[in-house]
């Protein structure tokens, strides 16, 4: 027994070792797997378990005003949850859209992991969700939006092409985002059909209701941009007192060109830069851009935020441009924001916050902070100070100047009663030869009498596409809005 038992028991421990040897390389296999391999295999294309998943669970919210703007309902599909939105086409411009089909845009797409439920900081234990493949439940994004000042942008615009951008001057906290025409983004939720339907129309619609003009649409700001070149001109030393005549002729020859630049107005040779701004005389800001120089001018565009390509507000707006390669002409057209000119409304909204809040220019932000789905903070947005664009007491002319507009010149249609209001009108010409029916501009800011400070910094862009030539003017169109919108915030 004894000698014919110790080979067995060698065969024994062998076989044994053999199957430790297995089950350790089994499980080094699956750590490889899990741990290694993990994300490879998630993002397959041909994997549909993670999109299973992502659809298998209602998704975080988009709150305005501390309520949810969107929802979740169940389609009983495979892709089981479907986006819903309240008041779609009020808030597009602001959440995107999420979609099985399409993917996610705006909010929905740059907070697409608190929402989903996917970011580590949702866990307390974000290792052992990685192991398990768990998934928590999708968070909450609680947006700055003024619900009021947001109604009344929309409402302004109405059926006419157009944007509204409007923000708090000393947080930049972003009280309103509108663009017009806009669509329902619970058109692109689910699966079937009638998703592909819409998405073809939508994207091949003329008026580009998924474009959002606010941020990522860019229009010759026309003579809103002379807050610019007033700016960069007091700071720069070249206008040291409002009401001294500017040596400004009238028409005004381009230099190097023959082309003679006229005023819509009387009184605006030799102008004193008041009487310029309230009137807005394009003869006298073309030559304080030459005087100014190009560097000055374009260091002055820098400070408000031309020409920044990496703002983020979280998703990505288009960069505003000031051309910086040109002849005394072009700079003198591209200071009246002609010629190669561009912005935001979002940008000229920042422009006006600078005036109203001492030159300084804050960082736009439409986030306030993310929760889990029970509310805590996951996420806070800082405010932070983007650029200062002009002198302090550069920005108090320039408060005195806008005011001036609007208590007797072309903005008069934005005052508000029991408030200071500061504005600037626009027209901006476009197309071949200036033949396109002009924008419509109005930037201002606005501060109740009893406050301290400005509440809140409007830009609104009317394109209006349909409206005779004669009928557009920023005074006109565009004022009447960003009043509402000011007044809006300013009511308690």
């Amino acid at each position: 027994m004894t000698g014919n038992g110790r080979p067995m028991t060698r065969y024994i421990r062998h076989a044994a070792a053999f199957c430790a040897l297995l089950l350790i390389a089994l499980l080094v296999n699956a750590t490889r797997i899990q741990l290694v391999q993990a994300r490879s295999y998630d993002e397959n294309p041909a994997n549909r378990r993670h999109t299973i998943a992502r659809y298998g669970q209602p998704r975080g919210d988009i709150l305005v005003g501390g309520k949810p703007v969107t929802g979740s309902k169940d389609s009983g599909e495979q892709f089981r949850y479907e986006r819903t939105y309240r008041n779609g086409p009020l808030y597009a411009p602001v959440t995107g859209f999420s979609s099985q089909v399409y993917g996610t845009n705006l909010l929905e797409g740059a907070e697409d992991d608190i929402l989903a439920g996917t970011d580590p900081l949702l866990s307390p234990l974000p290792l052992w969700n990685d192991l398990t493949r768990a998934r928590n439940p999708g968070g909450h994004v609680v947006t700055t939006l003024d619900p009021a000042a947001q109604e009344a942008a929309f409402a302004g615009l109405g059926d006419r092409r157009g944007a509204v951008a409007a923000l708090e001057p000393s947080t930049g906290r972003i009280l309103a985002l509108v663009s017009t025409p806009s669509y329902n983004p619970e058109e692109l939720s689910g699966t079937d059909s009638a998703v592909a339907r819409a998405w073809t129309r939508l994207n091949q619609a003329a008026n580009k209701p998924m474009l959002n003009r606010a941020v990522r649409q860019t229009y010759p700001p026309g003579s809103t941009f002379k807050v610019v070149t007033a700016a960069a001109a007091l700071d720069a030393g070249v206008v040291e007192d409002l009401d001294e005549p500017t040596k400004s002729p009238a028409p005004y020859r381009l230099p190097g060109s023959s082309v003679r630049l006229t005023n819509e107005v009387e009184g605006c040779a030799d102008a004193s830069l008041r009487y310029a701004f309230t009137w807005s005389c394009n003869t006298v800001f073309a030559k304080l851009g030459v005087d100014v120089g190009v560097v000055r001018m374009r260091a002055g565009a820098a400070g408000f935020g031309f020409n920044e390509r990496q703002l983020r507000i979280p998703f990505r707006v288009s960069p505003s441009t000031f051309d910086t390669r040109v002849d005394q002409a072009q700079l003198a057209l591209s200071s009246i924001g002609q010629y190669n000119t561009r912005a935001t409304p979002l940008q000229m909204a920042m422009v006006a916050g600078a005036v109203a809040n001492n030159g300084s220019v804050r960082t736009p932000h439409l986030v306030e902070r993310t929760t889990t789905d029970d509310g805590d903070t996951v996420s806070a947005t800082g405010q932070r100070t983007l650029r200062q664009a002009m002198n302090p007491a550069t920005a108090v002319q320039l408060r005195e100047l806008m005011t001036d507009v609007v208590e007797r010149g072309t903005g008069k249609n934005a005052a508000i009663p029991g408030a200071t209001v500061g504005g600037k009108s626009g027209t901006a010409q476009h197309g071949i030869h200036n033949s396109g029916t002009p924008y419509a501009w109005f930037i201002s800011w606005a501060k109740a009498d009893d406050a301290m400070e400005p509440a809140v910094a409007v830009a609104v862009v009317v394109e209006d596409a349909e409206a005779d030539r004669g009928d557009i003017s920023g005074g006109g169109d565009a004022a009447p809005i960003a009043r509402d919108v000011m007044e809006a915030v300013l009511t308690p």
